[in-house]
């Protein structure tokens, strides 16, 4: 008994360093700096997404603070989020990746607040309205929208017929003013263009695109989302049942964006952004909510390989070619 009251109430530094106040703000210096190693001084189309990415991050905090996603005082869901973000550098260029990241935080915000409400048909139509704006931009997105309807059925209990159609005006209304832009510009052509992507279909399993700096980013960012499933699986009762139906969300869309990605590589940079978004909050659980000797260990060699592919994914050319 005294062994296990020791191990609960000891702090290791992977508890003093989720639970410190100062993680955050060291964060956000560190990923400035990593930015500007990446060009953000002399780049100014660095600039968008750079300034994405800031602002998801801060939203990041407000999604755990507004859904209590960990029992303790802990910032580090917007921590894992930077480090993530901030290790692969050959993402930092894409506007379109740091754009559909942005609206898929906000779409989480506004979708967790319709949890148990079948009348909450106002937070789906925002929650909705955010996907739609992301689909301006990676129109693919859309394709996880049948099993949105699924999670909100199974998991936040919100799902009705006025919700479900509440779903389908968000999706549309963001179209309402982009069509406006290309009659005005004259660009249907490209507007017809933009949703013929849903039919573009490249070979399955096709890599010949896909880097060796993204297959190894990919293989870690996989490694920590896997790390923090099995380990909310195994400690889930400790959670309130609010909580547990979320978590459960982030693991099943977790799973259908890797699937996607495997399945259709050539989306793979946009796709591994919102796979980071999942997988900073699994990874963050478990590194503020476990203090053994072995998670302790793990942690430190998180930190190391996340170090490691930072300065890989910034100097270091590929090997493969």
């Amino acid at each position: 008994m005294r062994v296990q009251r020791n191990e609960a109430t000891l702090k290791r530094f992977q508890n003093r360093i989720a639970e410190s106040r100062y993680a955050l703000p060291f964060m956000l210096m560190f990923a400035t700096l990593v930015w500007v190693a990446g060009g953000l001084t002399y780049d100014q189309q660095l600039w968008a997404p750079y300034a994405c990415t800031l602002v998801a991050a801060y939203l990041m905090v407000e999604l755990n603070n507004i859904n209590a996603l960990l029992r303790i005082y802990s910032r580090m869901v917007s921590c894992s989020f930077l480090a993530l973000t901030s290790l692969a550098a050959f993402q930092f260029s894409s506007l379109q990746g740091s754009i559909a990241q942005l609206c898929f935080v906000v779409f989480y915000i506004c979708l967790f607040h319709a949890y148990q409400e079948k009348r909450g048909a106002g937070w789906v139509f925002y929650a909705f309205f955010c996907l739609g704006m992301a689909s301006t931009v990676f129109v693919q997105i859309v394709f996880l929208v049948p099993f949105l309807w699924l999670i909100l059925g199974r998991y936040l209990m919100a799902l009705s017929a006025r919700t479900f159609w509440a779903s389908i005006l968000g999706i549309i209304a963001p179209y309402w003013f982009v069509v406006v832009y290309y009659l005005g510009t004259n660009r249907m052509d490209d507007f017809v263009a933009h949703f013929a992507e849903l039919g573009h279909f490249s070979p399955l399993f096709d890599y010949s695109s896909v880097s060796e700096h993204q297959i190894i980013t990919f293989l870690f960012v996989a490694l920590l989302a896997l790390i923090g499933t099995i380990h909310f699986l195994r400690r889930s009762f400790l959670d309130k049942i609010r909580t547990r139906m979320l978590f459960h969300i982030f693991i099943h869309v977790n799973v259908l964006i890797v699937v996607f990605i495997i399945l259709q590589p050539q989306h793979f940079d946009v796709l591994l952004k919102l796979m980071m978004v999942n997988t900073s909050i699994l990874i963050a659980h478990y590194i503020a909510l476990t203090r053994t000797r072995t998670t302790n260990i793990s942690f430190y060699f998180m930190i190391a390989a996340a170090l490691f592919l930072t300065i890989y994914n910034l100097w270091i050319p590929s090997l493969i070619y």
